[in-house]
């Protein structure tokens, strides 16, 4: 069908792999194209099947996860990215987070939340688990793939969340918990169009990249001035 959203599962877990299978299958409007258990097979499958949402796991044989992310961005692959993993070590999340990952859970999250959250990427928006980013944000700094605007690891940099306005901090507060351009729109009560250009000033005014660092920024420095 074509409005079936669809989607690669990479773990190198047989079992892993079947049951995410038998899953996703039950609900409709989810295709499961295709299954991969290396970085290199996920990154064929990829090119080939084209999905719209890849489930990865960062711990892979070979190429591990973050080499599919950094390989899948090099080679300018459209695939959303939902990373669906055990693995808790700050430093290799964070790397991930670079790479272009568009989405974190960890591997015990409630199965309808799964499934929600693969709608949620294939929408443009972005995930973190709670637990996720708790593990992202302390491991954001140099040491943990080069991301930290301004350099300065204890505090907002100079002219970073004190040069936004207070729209700007509307905006970027809905960044964080994970809203499309759209979905912040219709909360602040304003058109998409004014949306972006208030996600553009926020990007530049605290030195990142995109919505991801600007999300995770936002979560590190909450509460700061």
């Amino acid at each position: 069908m074509a409005d079936q959203l669809t989607v690669l599962i990479v773990d190198d877990h047989p079992v892993v792999r079947q049951g995410l299978r038998v899953l996703l299958e039950v609900h409709d409007g989810i295709e499961v194209v295709g299954e991969a258990a290396d970085g290199e097979e996920a990154l064929a499958l990829a090119a080939a099947l084209a999905p719209d949402v890849i489930l990865l796991d960062l711990k892979l044989p070979g190429l591990d996860g973050v080499g599919v992310l950094t390989e899948l961005r090099a080679r300018a692959v459209a695939s959303r990215v939902l990373v669906l993993t055990s693995a808790n070590d700050p430093a290799q999340v964070s790397r991930a987070v670079q790479a272009g990952a568009a989405g974190f859970l960890y591997k015990d999250v409630d199965p309808d939340a799964l499934i929600r959250a693969i709608r949620a990427v294939n929408d443009g928006n972005l995930l973190l688990a709670p637990a996720a980013a708790g593990t992202l944000v302390p491991g954001a700094g140099p040491a943990g793939g080069g991301w930290h605007p301004g350099g300065h690891p204890d505090g907002p940099p100079r002219g970073g969340l004190g040069a936004l306005t207070v729209r700007e901090r509307e905006v970027l507060d809905e960044l964080a918990r994970g809203r499309s351009n759209r979905e912040i729109a219709r909360t602040l009560h304003v058109s998409e169009k004014t949306v972006k250009t208030h996600v553009s000033a926020v990007l530049a005014k605290l030195g990142v990249q995109d919505r991801t660092q600007a999300a995770l920024y936002a979560v590190r420095h909450a509460g700061q001035d």
